[in-house]
């Protein structure tokens, strides 16, 4: 079967479940590919990626009515400051994420916010469309009641069309509605009319959490320490080791001395780095204070 597929996208089409493949991506578009995002983002595609990456960027090839995969690198390339590779690295880019996903972090962050004398600065490193960072400032705010008002979410991604749609802060009432109900009441406006079966963060919890794009491999990052927590959630994984330890060495500088990094339930961060030890699960502090 994964055999008549491969032959098949090679020829220009095939069909697998049904769906028919009118445009032609070939072993070596898809390795230029694989290329392109990780010199770009950092962002390591697996060869099981293929189907994803063609479905992905189809929409890309036919915005320009293009038919081959090599004709749209081409064109790529050849513009290294084109506003179509930020279209390209959107696309390339997952962004699964939920409100207070592994929610056991958030009650380690609440007691660590606590003994803060100073107001509060988090960075989220992967903020996604937004239920991470806005997850932070809703613990931010139950913690610190008024005096979260000085406090403040860095939530940054190098998806710029997560980034939008974070910024809307606008979510679909069935997502909301997985959170318990009290939760709900404080930190939503239900939609109505035009805007049923949305919710609405309330404008409390947005105005604690500032969006920027970053690109996590960029020389420059546009965030400024020191930060009480750092959460680096479920985006390592998509690096290889090398670009893990390079970014972890750069995180390190920018929080003070007893704070928080929070890592995603699948990754590992003792044998990338030394900077950092373990502190709990996937929790890490700085290994020197």
């Amino acid at each position: 079967m994964t055999d008549h597929r491969e032959r098949g996208v090679d020829a220009g089409q095939w069909t697998s479940g049904g769906i028919e493949r009118d445009l032609v991506l070939t072993d070596a578009d898809f390795a230029r590919i694989r290329e392109l995002i990780y010199l770009r983002a950092g962002i390591v595609l697996a060869e099981h990626k293929r189907e994803m990456v063609y479905s992905r960027l189809a929409k890309r090839l036919r915005h320009y009515g293009i038919t081959r995969f090599t004709d749209y690198l081409t064109r790529l390339e050849r513009q290294p400051d084109a506003k179509e590779w930020e279209a390209f690295t959107n696309a390339l880019t997952t962004n699964l994420t939920a409100f207070f996903r592994e929610a056991h972090h958030f009650p380690l962050l609440a007691e660590h916010i606590k003994q803060q004398q100073t107001p509060v600065t988090i960075w989220c490193s992967a903020a996604s469309t937004g239920e991470e960072p806005y997850s932070i400032a809703m613990t931010l705010l139950e913690t610190l009641g008024p005096k979260a008002a000085q406090a403040k979410v860095i939530a940054t991604d190098i998806d710029t069309d997560a980034l939008s749609k974070a910024r809307a802060g606008i979510y679909p009432l069935e997502q909301v509605r997985k959170l318990d109900e009290v939760r709900v009441k404080r930190f939503f406006q239900k939609g109505t009319g035009g805007h049923a079966g949305l919710a609405r963060i309330r404008p409390e919890v947005s105005s604690l959490v500032e969006f920027l794009p970053l690109n996590l491999l960029a020389p420059q990052w546009p965030v400024k320490g020191p930060f009480d927590a750092v959460f680096c959630r479920n985006i390592m994984i998509y690096f290889d080791k090398d670009t893990q330890a390079k970014i972890l060495k750069r995180f390190a500088p920018l929080m003070k001395p007893d704070a928080l990094l929070f890592a995603g339930h699948s990754e590992n961060f003792s044998y990338i780095s030394d900077a950092f030890k373990l502190r709990g699960q996937t929790v890490y502090t700085l290994a020197k204070r």
